[in-house]
């Protein structure tokens, strides 16, 4: 595979390849960014990257992060650096147990329960998530995570494919933080309109007792790539998800490369908040 070229200063951009450090296996959709200059990059199926040097300052730090491996941190300067080869270990994973005793399993939905979304769009660059806390309102003792659920809708590329992510509530501020999904699980919508669904049963995923994330994460297909260095030139990509205004709390966080997790506070006429219209169904114990 060769690298396309890229359409600015040839002089000072950043390339290569994200790979698995025992296979040497590409690593898809790992994310890259600048710590500095709060820019950044994902890589495509083929682990491949590109993104612009360095604008603010004369050296920085690049952070390579993706799910199932340790992160990564490697020294840059001001300059062209081209062709690195960024090996990644994989990070071990603590399966945690769930076993029923003496008790009945019932469906319960968690999120969203409208199927008419509000007005607004819900859009991501590459490397982008929208994240929903799926809340255990009423307390009841929750088993493994059936399904989860997107609305998308009928603008932007519904059919475009997205990983689904699941975090615990224990970053800062109880943001997003922990993945519970440890395995890519990438999908793609047959169209946009409707709610989309997708199966995790077989992946036999504990729901924390106060409820988890559900997110969205944008990726890259085929031969493109993307950076958010040039938002003024961005175009929106990919599917888009709706919003609700069921609550009056914010349950959404929004996750950019190089920023992190920031909570949404937008909010309706009437003070409800603006919410990414995400749903779960999980195992309750009786």
């Amino acid at each position: 595979m060769l690298l396309p070229a890229l359409s600015w200063a040839q002089e000072n951009r950043i390339t290569g390849r994200v790979v698995d450090a025992k296979t040497k296996d590409p690593v898809p959709f790992a994310s890259i960014g600048l710590r500095e200059e709060g820019t950044g990059a994902l890589t495509n199926e083929y682990g491949y990257f590109q993104l612009a040097g360095l604008e603010k300052t004369s050296q920085d730090s690049l952070i390579v992060m993706t799910l199932g491996y340790e992160r990564t941190a490697l020294f840059i300067k001001r300059g062209s650096t081209e062709d690195l080869i960024i090996e990644l270990k994989k990070r071990e994973v603590k399966l945690e147990g769930f076993t029923v005793k003496g008790g009945k399993v019932k469906n319960l939905e968690l999120g969203s329960k409208s199927n008419n979304p509000g007005e607004g769009m819900i859009q991501g660059l590459p490397g982008s998530q929208y994240a929903f806390f799926v809340k255990n309102d009423k307390q009841k003792k929750l088993g493994n995570v059936r399904t989860v659920s997107f609305y998308i809708g009928e603008n932007g590329f519904p059919r475009e494919p997205f990983r689904v992510r699941l975090y615990k509530a224990d970053g800062n501020y109880n943001a997003p933080n922990t993945d519970l999904l440890t395995e890519n699980v990438v999908v793609s919508a047959s169209r946009g309109g409707e709610w989309y669904t997708i199966d995790l049963s077989t992946y036999n995923i504990p729901a924390p007792e106060e409820g988890f994330f559900v997110a969205m994460e944008w990726i890259v297909g085929g031969d493109k790539f993307y950076t958010t260095n040039f938002m003024d030139n961005y175009t929106p990509y990919g599917q888009i998800m709706r919003p609700t205004f069921e609550y009056k709390e914010s349950r959404t966080w929004s996750y950019t490369i190089g920023k992190g997790w920031n909570l949404l506070t937008l909010a309706n006429g009437q003070g409800r908040r603006y919410n990414a219209m995400i749903k779960a169904e999980v195992d309750m114990i009786k």
